[in-house]
């Protein structure tokens, strides 16, 4: 049949091959509308024992004498928290992060000692195998510290690849050898002896066995955040290579004494260690954010950078590598107290989340925001599941990062030390159910991890937005008791539900 025109109408087969290509244009376009959209890949880079007042946009940086360019772009490019909230030392707050309650419902509510008996639970539900089970590769590079048990391991909780320092200890086990060779403490004992027996750097592939790779000494504690930074960039290519979105934990060792920098930052800033490993841990997280971009998929990648903790106190002072006595500690301004208090010093340090498309460029958000909300606000984000058998403490925060709530869903925070719970905030409101003293009074200052606390009869009451120094005892404002023993009679129903586990002592072992 030949095509005709009539009354510039198109003849039969040409209507019928264009009906059939606009059938086709509209399921084209159908089917691209309906295409679920792309999971963004997750990089969470945790600083250690970085104070609220370190950072360049929380107050410190160039003016503390150390520039810190990536903090002051994430700044601009997403959203700063100035009310993030965490817990009271490294094991606590990496515990409530990864599995989104209280460190104590998982037994973790003391900082985790070599050979000491808190360690993660077979049956915790991590951010690892959140994000392994919603399809994405996971990877994690640094300090776990959360138990060293088979069943505490990084590969036992979600995660395909793990590099980084002994699972149960922090960054300052590089000078234990160092420290028994000066005190003697093992006789006679040879130094390869003890390096053979001592702390080694790890590795292990999905749930297979831990391999040890090297000694963990204070050269390589030097170096260790270029390698794991390395090792981090491997993780991220390999993944995008294999077009698998990718959650990417990265806790390196920035903040955490004994500072020792690099040989490329050492001598770097103008206050000495500290200094220089601030200036190179933000270089490092400005090298993340540069590789993002290079393999194209920054546009598509959530960004958190954040520290577990408030700085260190006066008991980290002398660790000073250069022998020049530049205290190698941070800066927890305007807020009271040290890693290890329950005070606000200690549990409200610093955050940035970048998510472009999503979260507003230079954006702050005064919500209240708890470590433990990381892991119900990615699940929300990624379509993940949150456990039903268990008390989830953290909520859900997707509408603060994407500006639909400036309050955000949260009002209150507990804060535990071991067995006990020892504070509480409610908006504003700190109490303190223990009064936290220092351990010392002479000029050692041995606050944080070296202080006590005292039981008394009476809370003790500051606003903090008031007195973030907590300097005034606000007990005529008690009325704010009420919504406080809710929150605490909240939590204790809960546990009726679900026990906590024995809380853990290092002291007492008549608990035992």
């Amino acid at each position: 049949m030949t095509r005709t025109k009539v009354g510039g109408i198109l003849g039969v087969p040409a209507v019928v091959a264009l009906l059939v290509a606009n059938v086709i244009a509209v399921g084209v376009a159908s089917a691209q509308s309906a295409a679920p959209a792309k999971k963004p890949n997750v990089v969470f880079i945790l600083a250690d024992n970085v104070g609220y007042g370190d950072m360049g946009p929380y107050g410190g940086g160039e003016l503390r004498g150390y520039p810190t360019p990536t903090a002051d772009r994430l700044a601009r490019e997403g959203i700063r928290l100035t009310q993030f909230l965490v817990e009271t030392g490294c094991t606590q707050s990496r515990a409530a992060l990864l599995t989104g309650q209280y460190s104590i419902r998982n037994g973790l509510s003391l900082l985790s000692l070599p050979g000491g008996p808190n360690t993660l639970s077979a049956k915790a539900y991590t951010m690892g195998d959140l994000f392994k089970d919603a399809g994405y590769a996971t990877g994690m590079f640094g300090k776990w510290h959360v138990g060293e048990a088979p069943q505490s391991l990084p590969g036992a909780h979600g995660f395909d690849d793990y590099y980084g320092i002994p699972p149960g200890n922090s960054w300052d086990v590089a000078a234990d050898i160092p420290m028994i060779m000066q005190t003697h403490s093992a006789g006679d004992i040879p130094e390869k002896v003890l390096l053979e027996k001592g702390p080694w750097m790890v590795h292990q592939t999905g749930n297979g066995p831990l391999v040890r790779v090297k000694p963990y000494t204070l050269a390589v504690r030097a170096e260790v955040d270029n390698e794991l930074t390395d090792t981090a960039f491997a993780f991220v290519k390999r993944s995008v290579a294999a077009g698998k979105p990718f959650f990417l934990y990265f806790p390196f060792s920035m903040g955490h004494g004994p500072n020792l920098p690099s040989k490329e930052f050492a001598g770097k800033s103008r206050i000495g260690q500290y200094g220089d490993k601030m200036m190179e841990g933000d270089y490092h997280v400005g090298q993340l954010l540069d590789l993002l971009k290079e393999l194209k998929v920054d546009d598509n990648t959530i960004v958190v950078f954040c520290s577990d903790n408030g700085g260190t106190g006066w008991y980290f002072k002398d660790w000073d590598g250069t022998g020049l006595g530049a205290p190698d500690m941070g800066s927890n301004y305007p807020f009271r107290g040290s890693l290890g208090d329950a005070t606000e010093g200690s549990i409200r340090t610093f955050a940035f989340i970048r998510w472009p498309g999503h979260i507003a460029p230079n954006s702050t958000s005064y919500a209240m925001f708890s470590i433990m909300d990381f892991m119900p606000t990615f699940a929300s984000i990624i379509g993940g599941k949150m456990p039903e058998d268990r008390a989830i403490d953290g909520v859900d925060q997707t509408d603060v990062l994407t500006g639909k709530s400036a309050k955000g869903h949260r009002t209150a925070l507990l804060t535990f030390i071991g067995g006990d719970l020892v504070a509480a905030r409610w908006q504003q409101w700190r109490f303190y159910f223990k009064d936290m003293q220092k351990g010392e009074t002479d000029a050692q200052r041995l606050d944080g991890l070296g202080s006590t606390s005292t039981s008394i009869y009476f809370p003790k009451i500051f606003n903090i937005e008031m007195d973030p120094h907590e300097d005034l005892n606000q007990i005529k404002y008690m009325w704010a008791a009420e919504p406080v023993f809710k929150v605490v009679e909240a939590y204790y129903a809960s546990v009726k539900k679900y026990p906590n586990p024995s809380p853990v002592t290092l002291t007492n072992f008549s608990e035992k």
